[in-house]
């Protein structure tokens, strides 16, 4: 049983690599119309240079998942601004989807907590479906729209869950069908706990990406993720990719919703029990402040167990 991990936006060990550099509104609106472009044109070159920079980095300690920053483009979905960034950066977007493809790795995106389908208000369900249309023309432009995903939570419950999750099966419909099918949901640590979120995703069809650290914040019954959990493996089968957890640790006891700057492995054993209990192949996502740090400090941890094996910077072979 292969487990792999990968890490979020930002290698912490490159010098100046930030992929999400910002160019406010405030401060483009100040500038001339010429400066205005020179600007855009300026952050997302750079933006683009850094993602192309820890992608190196990533293939270079053979991790085999990463997730591209949701803020690579400055400005790209404010009504005043939208402007065509593809066009401009046709090579730099191929050239990041051809290392993609060439070395198989797993890429995704996760758009902020504001793009969601369960506001009463149109405006800001129009706003979600602008959103996820911008992270997919980035792997449009990539050319790996067919193997990545756009992770997103259900969104708020506006004192009536029931109804909200309603609205979010309507709403849902004004989202182009090409992007839903590249959609997936993530239990969060507030609102829908992972029982919900994975009813949704059984109703929708799309896959269910299981976030442990959310699951401990706001927890379903512990007993019934003997049930949950290979419920959440069917739906990915339909996309044809390993199942994907989300992994961090709670920063204190009395900040548990706080992601921790490394991942206790600890925490983490008696999920990883249960999958290699059943043999399951599972992706997983570090989200720890640390990042690219936090998963291989973890990766030799884990691969210190007895039973385990490491076979790459980034993946374990676990006997089941």
């Amino acid at each position: 049983m292969i487990f792999r991990f990968g890490y979020v936006s930002n290698a912490m060990s490159l010098w100046d690599a930030s992929p999400a550099k910002t160019l406010t509104f405030t401060r483009y609106a100040a500038l001339s119309k010429t400066e205005r472009k020179e600007a855009l044109l300026y952050t997302t070159k750079a933006n683009l240079n850094n993602t192309l920079r820890t992608i190196y980095y990533t293939i270079g300690h053979d991790i085999p998942l990463y997730r591209f920053s949701s803020s690579i483009v400055p400005l790209a979905t404010h009504p005043d601004v939208m402007w065509d960034f593809v066009t401009p950066f046709q090579k730099e977007f191929r050239e990041i989807g051809e290392l993609v493809k060439k070395h198989n790795l797993r890429t995704s995106f996760h758009p902020n907590q504001f793009t969601l389908f369960t506001s009463p208000k149109e405006t800001i369900t129009k706003n979600a479906v602008t959103d996820m249309a911008y992270h997919y023309h980035m792997l449009e432009a990539m050319d790996i729209a067919d193997r990545s995903v756009i992770n997103i939570h259900i969104g708020g419950a506006y004192g009536d869950k029931a109804g909200a999750i309603d609205r979010f099966h309507e709403n849902i419909k004004q989202l182009p069908e090409e992007i839903k099918q590249r959609m997936t949901l993530e239990n969060d640590d507030k609102t829908y706990t992972t029982e919900e979120t994975l009813a949704v995703c059984e109703q929708e069809g799309v896959p269910f990406v299981f976030d442990y650290h959310h699951f401990y914040a706001n927890p379903t019954d512990e007993a019934d993720l003997n049930e949950a959990l290979p419920r959440m493996i069917k739906t990915w089968k339909r996309i044809g990719l390993q199942p994907k957890v989300h992994l961090s640790s709670p920063k204190s006891d009395n900040a548990i919703r706080s992601h921790a700057d490394y991942v206790d492995a600890n925490f983490l054993l008696p999920l990883l029990e249960r999958f290699r209990q059943w043999g399951t192949n599972i992706d997983f996502m570090i989200e720890a402040k640390q990042k690219d740090r936090a998963l291989l400090r973890l990766l030799d941890e884990l691969s210190a167990i007895r039973g385990v094996k490491r076979i790459g910077g980034g993946t374990l072979q676990w006997k089941s």
